[in-house]
């Protein structure tokens, strides 16, 4: 397995790797000098090294993380940790981080490349779309949709059946209670649109 990202995230996931019996082979960063990370070397990306390794991106900024996902060659992997619970059926895309005592209830479905953070939740028959992070704590009521590029704050909540757009900003500790248009910021206690990105 690869991380491409040895930053503070990269190495969050490099010990989800390991608890999920995952090696790293190695990690890949735009800017790897002489480094090693926990004893793992870091090596500008090359598609010729190990082409068939998986990778996983290890970078938490949603378009950060789309943009290099466009240029990896090897195929993407799945990092899931061994105390995150998952229920059954839950869909899976590609590159995916499932992260340390995260819950995904039956009939979430996942698309490809999503961060569900330490301890976020998400209750049944949620849509994740692609590229989006759901940060620590966080808390996903059943039936939520949430669009491409989505950033849901830590300590947040949706309620039920509600639908985020695609490349949102959910301030921490917000409680959603109303449908987010596309490409909103909001906040607050009931959150609020408090401008466009």
């Amino acid at each position: 397995m690869f991380i491409y990202g040895a930053g503070g995230h990269g190495r969050v996931i490099l010990t989800a790797a390991i608890a999920a019996g995952l090696p790293v082979n190695s990690f890949f960063d735009d800017n790897p000098g002489n480094a090693k990370v926990n004893g793992i070397d870091v090596f500008s990306y090359s598609p010729v090294i190990d082409p068939h390794e998986q990778i996983v991106i290890g970078i938490g900024h949603n378009e950060t993380r789309k943009k290099i996902s466009g240029f990896i060659k090897h195929p993407f992997g799945n990092i899931i940790h061994p105390t995150a619970l998952i229920d059954s059926p839950v869909d899976f895309g590609i590159g995916n981080v499932i992260l340390h005592r995260s819950l995904l209830q039956t009939g979430v479905v996942l698309g490809n490349h999503i961060i569900v953070n330490t301890g976020a939740i998400i209750d049944h028959d949620c849509q994740i779309g692609d590229f989006v992070h759901v940060a620590p704590g966080a808390v996903l009521c059943g039936g939520v949709k949430v669009g491409a590029g989505s950033f849901i704050g830590a300590g947040s909540i949706v309620v039920q059946n509600i639908n985020i757009g695609c490349g949102c900003m959910i301030y921490a500790g917000s409680v959603v209670t109303r449908h987010v248009p596309d490409h909103a910021v909001v906040r607050g206690s009931p959150a609020r649109v408090i401008r466009y990105n």
